[in-house]
């Protein structure tokens, strides 16, 4: 008797689905697992769906009502297993559930797979897909539909963070939590740079933190990142990650620790984006310390291991054990600290001099006005083949400082904008480096109030004055009509934000009137 192929896919479609539903304590899963395997193999070879593309036999793209029906009950079928899989015969399923899902899903990107139906397995089907779309929404601040986060699952990155303590302050990028008791790490991470932030705290209570510790990584599609908490250090120790057997052994249980793991902060990513956009993997393990880790407070070690009265002596120092007579002697008695080898951050050098060797009076001035000189130095020193990188050191320095609470990050940002803003000449000869400073500047000044830059004892705005460098450049007769344009909508925004008057000069171009000592006249 010949019966259709539609008519038997559905057949057993409907068998196996009535058996999960509603007599799971009579399923034989081992036999259920080799018929599943060997019937859906045959129903998508049929289709057309498997083995190596043939020029003589068109793969079909899916477009009968049939075949619609069909996959869509096969789809199903692998979804319900997932909802309700438990167990070793779960992770035994689990591997072809997930390859027909992926053959099908490459195949007919256009068919609606899940569809609302009225049977019993679907509608528990149907539950389940909302219970995880809930969790998503309430752990990942976005409102995300259950296909989207098992994408994001399946292909984006993982961080595996095991021994973190309860109350540690830990985030990613633009985004930082509590550590609770089941934290186990953060799964669905999108490809790309991403900067890792953690604060210990206090073992005994109280609610101290410690200072911020972070690391920048470049995470691939489907990589999983291996960490165990070092509590002697209270640091994070990536070596497992170094141990392949290891690693793929956690990313084979990757769904067994899904419940253990929260989703990343998708609401934060555009900001994240716009803030890192020119900062590439290249430059930013270039700019990272030795040691990989960022820390908000320095690791300084004495220049001089002088422990004992006897060393001191010998260094023609005064014993610790007498009377200080001065503020200064005992300021001087203080040892002379240095940060540790490898800790640093390895910012790019900005010359101090900003003229060439051998310049006369009348150039020091110019170059002292126009800083293009040591500009010039700096990109021909360290971004020789890629000027435009140097943006991606000053996103470096922004980051470290808002995000990693490392001051030294925003002198740094400070010096390096300064530099490019009272470059004169550049703006004439790299359009594209400015274009590309303006787009930067725009995301990072939105991150901070109009008064962060002011200075608290001299009242002045460091950025007002640099910026009205850059713009009084920008508007000159040799620069680019479109970076001119760009320029003045940029002053047009920041005037109209912030309320910043670039138009009036400062104080030290301003005239100064001079009393003349008695008896002195001008002739």
């Amino acid at each position: 008797m010949f019966v259709s192929r539609s008519v038997l896919c559905v057949f057993v479609v409907t068998v196996f689905f009535g058996n999960i539903t509603y007599s799971r304590r009579k399923c034989n899963y081992s036999e259920i697992l080799s018929t599943y395997k060997e019937l859906i193999l045959i129903e998508l070879q049929n289709l057309n769906l498997t083995g190596t593309y043939s020029t003589l036999k068109e793969k079909d793209r899916c477009p009968s009502v049939k075949v619609q029906h069909i996959l869509r009950s096969i789809y199903g079928m692998t979804q319900l297993l997932k909802c309700q899989g438990k167990g070793k015969w779960h992770r035994e399923i689990g591997k072809p559930v997930a390859k027909m899902e992926q053959l099908i899903r490459e195949n007919c990107r256009h068919i609606v797979l899940t569809k609302r139906q009225k049977n019993a397995s679907c509608y528990v089907l149907e539950l389940c897909n909302l219970a995880e779309g809930k969790h998503i929404k309430d752990m990942a601040g976005v409102d995300m539909d259950p296909e989207t986060a098992r994408g994001l699952f399946e292909e984006g990155a993982t961080l595996v963070l095991l021994g973190v303590p309860e109350g540690t302050e830990l985030g990613l990028d633009y985004k930082s939590w509590q550590v609770g008791p089941r934290f186990r790490g953060v799964k669905m991470i999108p490809p790309g740079l991403h900067f890792l932030h953690y604060s210990s705290c206090n073992a005994n209570g109280g609610g101290e933190m410690g200072p911020k510790t972070g690391l920048f990584l470049f995470l691939q599609p489907r990589e999983v990142q291996l960490a165990r908490w070092n509590e002697k250090e209270e640091d994070l120790d990536f070596s497992p990650s170094q141990n392949q057997e290891e690693v793929d052994r956690v990313r084979a249980g990757l769904r067994d620790l899904d419940p253990f793991l929260g989703p990343y902060p998708y609401e934060t990513l555009r900001k994240w984006v716009s803030l890192t956009d020119r900062l590439t993997q290249e430059v930013a393990s270039g700019l990272q310390p030795l040691s990989g880790r960022i820390c908000a407070f320095s690791d300084v070690i004495p220049e001089l291991q002088l422990p004992h009265t006897k060393d001191r002596e010998e260094q023609n120092l005064p014993r610790n054990d007498t009377e200080c007579q001065s503020m200064r002697e005992g300021l001087e008695r203080l040892p002379r600290m240095r940060q540790r080898a490898g800790t640093e951050l390895r910012f790019s050098h900005i010359p101090k001099q900003t003229y060439p060797p051998g310049a006369t009076p009348a150039q020091i001035t110019q170059y002292s006005m126009d800083l293009s000189y040591a500009l010039d130095c700096l990109l021909e020193s360290h971004y020789k083949q890629e000027p435009l990188h140097v943006l991606g050191e000053l996103q470096f320095a922004f980051v470290c400082f808002l995000v990693g609470n490392v001051y030294e990050g925003f002198e740094h940002w400070k010096r390096l904008l300064a530099l490019l803003c009272r470059a004169e000449a550049a703006m004439c000869a790299r359009r594209d480096l400015y274009l590309g400073l303006i787009a930067v500047l725009y995301h990072q000044l939105g991150e901070v109030p109009a008064d962060f830059f002011v200075d608290i004892v001299s009242q002045d705005n460091f950025l007002t004055s640099t910026l009205r460098d850059f713009f009084q450049f920008a508007s000159g007769p040799g620069v680019d009509a479109s970076l001119r344009k760009r320029a003045q909508k940029f002053k047009v925004h920041l005037t109209k934000k912030f309320r910043w008057n670039f138009e009036e000069d400062p104080d030290d171009c301003a005239p100064v009137v001079v009393q003349l000592p008695e008896g002195v006249t001008l002739e």
